[in-house]
């Protein structure tokens, strides 16, 4: 039952005026659990505010659906019949450069890391607050909209060479010889913040503010995340060279260390 996580709504009206005022197509969500009450609760409320919703109740429907309606964000349990939400992600982040935020009662600190680990960005417990939750989803979509604005402006071609890799600022994209490395947007936004101020260290806090916005609530967990599957992937091309530094303490920072 929803007595755990019932609040009163704010008003309704005012909701659809702002909506209304809109001149942008709704921004679509689908929300992924095998509670009916909670996944109704949270569609009315995104709805309320304006959002398109699509539901999902076992983890292969949310894999289609994702696929086949692009959504701008997914709310994701984790405990899901069929394949479990972090499978789901898992399977998302290979093709779906947007935000996943984990809804789920699944609360140890191993839970939360191996979520931000297979590409989640934000994680709620349940029992949750509906406002909180409201507040999330529109911060992670205001700053996956600056970001798409940001890739749709003309920039100079500016293209870094490091070692072996060509970071392209302006191609959004890292190469290895000729063949370009599968990075999300904010895998490579981290590349491009470390790498134009080399040697500068930057701690997970401010990496996390730069790359997800100062309006973000999540988890600076995921900066950590975030960057061990860059090293994974900068590895593949590159396995001697370490080319993001960890300053035990500190944070990160770009410069070339080669293993002999």
């Amino acid at each position: 039952m929803l007595a755990c996580i019932v609040e009163q709504k704010t008003e309704k009206a005012e909701r659809q005026n702002v909506s209304a005022s809109r001149n942008d197509p709704p921004e679509t969500i689908l929300v992924v659990d095998d509670e009916d009450e909670i996944v109704q609760f949270v569609q009315d409320a995104l709805e309320d505010e304006g959002y398109t919703v699509w539901t999902a109740f076992d983890g292969r429907t949310a894999v289609k659906e994702a696929r086949l309606r692009n959504p701008d964000l997914v709310i994701l349990d984790i405990m899901l019949p069929g394949c479990d939400g972090f499978a789901v992600c898992k399977e998302l982040r290979e093709d779906l450069d947007i935000p996943i935020l984990f809804l789920s009662a699944k609360q140890s600190d191993a839970d939360k890391v191996w979520g931000f680990s297979v590409g989640a960005d934000d994680y709620v417990m349940k029992p949750f607050s509906i406002k909180e939750l409201i507040a999330r989803v529109k911060a992670h979509l205001r700053r996956q909209r600056r970001s798409q604005v940001r890739s749709r402006q003309p920039r100079q071609t500016a293209q870094l060479r490091y070692g072996a890799l060509t970071v392209d600022l302006s191609a959004y994209e890292v190469r290895s010889a000729d063949e370009a490395l599968a990075l999300t947007r904010k895998e490579f936004e981290i590349i491009q913040l470390l790498i134009l101020h080399p040697h500068q260290v930057f701690s997970r806090e401010v990496i996390y503010d730069r790359i997800w916005g100062m309006e973000a609530l999540g988890n600076t967990e995921t900066v950590t995340e975030h960057i061990k599957r860059i090293r994974r992937k900068l590895a593949q091309f590159e396995p001697r060279t370490e080319y993001i530094n960890t300053v035990w303490g500190v944070g990160y920072k770009w410069g070339l260390d080669t293993c002999t």
